[in-house]
């Protein structure tokens, strides 16, 4: 792999603000002299033709033993920072004017604790990149173990051509935390300017498979040498600062072509080689099969994605049957299921009265409520009615929408609530495998906390997910928001008959896409099948 940083640490330096002491050691005496600045930017040029350089690096990272710096900050507020860098951008622009060009000499000086008193690290390169004083950020690179944690790694500017990401001690222009691949693996983004998608490689080429999800919108990385050696999950996005530009097509007949066929750039997962388009499309054969319909056929216009493991299609999306076959070629099944497909997450500050700090929901890794105290990943709303997702990896405010996988094959979704629901709700979890039960017809059923019937969809009721600030443990979680006999439900010709049977007992109707449609009040309602009904912290589906 090529050297796209030069890393070198520059030790015995009496005076670390010294600049011509970093940049040439005073004197003849060159059996004795050490490399210092100028001998490596000499023994590494950017561009040569046979041994002679045509073309020197022009941006150089100096870090300082860190107590210097704060030392320096303390004293004369960083003059001798300052000072340092342009000294050395005068000695630059000196010694190497002819190999610039057009170029601008930039020195940025910063610390670290790992350096001794004495020593000095200077990188250059070309993945190193110093932005210009008024040069806005383009993309923000952040990196994620469980996507739900994620930890900032650098920026990207628009004039940047690389970026190249490692682990501690990796010879990287920026440090990814929990870096899961070893030292001799590097992350390369490309980067082309604001309108051309950055590219996502990973280095050595053949080693690992790199993936992007146009949903989640972020890369999903792992090695093919060492299955177990984990993964890493890659977020690029874009600033307020450089907004999208809206794409339009002039030829109809271009803009029904697959993304994959008409861009030759297209990424290969067995390369480990990635680019998304910067205005949301993935560049990419996935892309272009998540458009398509079954058999690879093109979706009707209009028709939106079916997300069947969130959320199960209605009976509407049931696919029309073939010549020759008919629904009695299929065994016969319970016709009438109430499925609890997300949960509704409250807004506590209602609850105050009750001492409720937290409702926290614990996930196992196969994204199912959990009493194991090592869940995958933990969704929790607190007393301020801020939302937190916590894994292993710490804890981390989120807001809605949001995807999260912090296992392969399955994710959860965070919806936000309706507009007219928010007064009661902060947000609703998609559960990665719905519960369901089976119901008579021709009876009527009470939902409630003390009603028997679909007890077993009622997954909040204990007091494990509930913190309270006296420290009780006693208090079930369905106590906020369930009434004892909420409403009752009994299947008929159109849907299902719903009645409120708490006058207290808020009821919120949504459609099969988990919209809302209306609130139920005291006189009956008729939910269709396939829609679903808020009540507490389920969101209920009905199917006929």
């Amino acid at each position: 792999m090529p050297t796209y940083v030069q890393h070198a640490v520059l030790g015995r330096i009496p005076d670390v603000f010294n600049a011509e002491a970093i940049w040439q050691t005073p004197g003849l005496a060159l059996f004795s002299r050490r490399p210092l600045l100028r001998d490596l930017l000499e023994r590494s040029p950017r561009e040569h033709k046979g041994r002679a350089a045509t073309r020197c690096f022009s941006h150089v990272t100096l870090v300082l033993p860190q107590e210097d710096v704060d030392d320096d900050y303390h004293l004369t507020r960083g003059a001798r920072a300052r000072d340092l860098a342009e000294t050395l951008t005068a000695l630059h622009q000196k010694d190497f004017g002819d190999l610039l060009g057009s170029d601008q000499v930039r020195y940025d000086v910063v610390g670290a604790t790992s350096l001794a008193p004495g020593e000095i690290e200077v990188k250059f390169g070309h993945a190193v990149y110093l932005p210009a004083p008024d040069e806005k950020i383009l993309y923000n690179i952040s990196v994620s173990r469980d996507s739900a944690i994620w930890h900032p790694v650098c920026p990207l500017y628009p004039n940047q051509r690389l970026a190249l990401i490692g682990g501690e001690g990796a010879e990287a222009s920026a440090v990814a935390q929990g870096w899961p691949f070893g030292p001799d693996a590097a992350l390369l983004i490309l980067n082309d300017g604001p309108d051309a998608p950055p590219v996502v490689q990973m280095r050595p080429k053949d080693a690992f498979d790199c993936r992007y999800d146009p949903r989640s919108g972020y890369y999903t990385i792992k090695s093919l040498r060492e299955p177990q050696g984990g993964r890493l999950l890659l977020k690029i996005a874009r600033t307020s600062a450089f907004p999208v530009r809206p794409r339009t097509f002039t030829d109809p007949a271009a803009s029904a072509t697959p993304v994959a066929a008409s861009n030759p750039a297209v990424w290969q997962s067995r390369s480990g080689q990635a680019s998304v388009d910067p205005r949301g499309t993935p560049n990419s054969v996935e892309a272009a099969r998540a458009h398509a319909g079954p058999a690879g056929l093109p979706r009707q216009a209009g028709a939106g994605p079916i997300d069947l493991t969130a959320v199960p299609a209605a009976a509407s999306h049931k696919p029309a049957n073939r010549a020759g076959e008919s629904d009695a070629t299929y065994a016969p099944v319970s016709q009438q299921r109430v499925s609890l497909v997300a949960l509704a997450l409250p807004r506590l500050s209602r609850y105050r009265d009750t001492g409720a700090q937290a409702l926290e929901l614990p996930f196992d890794r196969a994204l199912a409520l959990s009493t194991d105290a090592q869940p995958a990943i933990s969704l929790m709303v607190d007393a301020a009615d801020d939302l937190y997702a916590c894994t292993a990896e710490g804890r981390q405010r989120i807001e809605a929408p949001a995807t999260f996988a912090p296992v392969d094959a399955r994710a959860l979704r965070l919806l936000p609530a309706a507009p007219e629901m928010a007064d009661r709700y902060r947000a609703m979890v998609c559960l990665a495998q719905p519960v369901s039960a089976g119901v008579a017809s021709g009876v009527r059923f009470t939902f409630g906390r003390n009603s028997p019937m679909l007890a077993s969809l009622r997954l909040l009721d204990s007091p494990r997910f509930l913190k309270r600030a006296d420290g009780a443990g006693t208090a079930s979680a369905d106590r906020i928001g369930l009434s004892r006999t909420a409403f009752s439900f009994e299947a008929a010709a159109k849907g299902y008959t719903i009645g409120r049977q708490s006058a207290t007992q808020a009821l919120y109707h949504l459609d099969d896409k988990l919209q809302f449609v209306a609130s139920i009040g005291d006189a009956p309602y008729l939910l269709p099948r396939g829609h679903h009904l808020v009540a507490g912290h389920y969101v209920l589906r009905f199917d006929a």
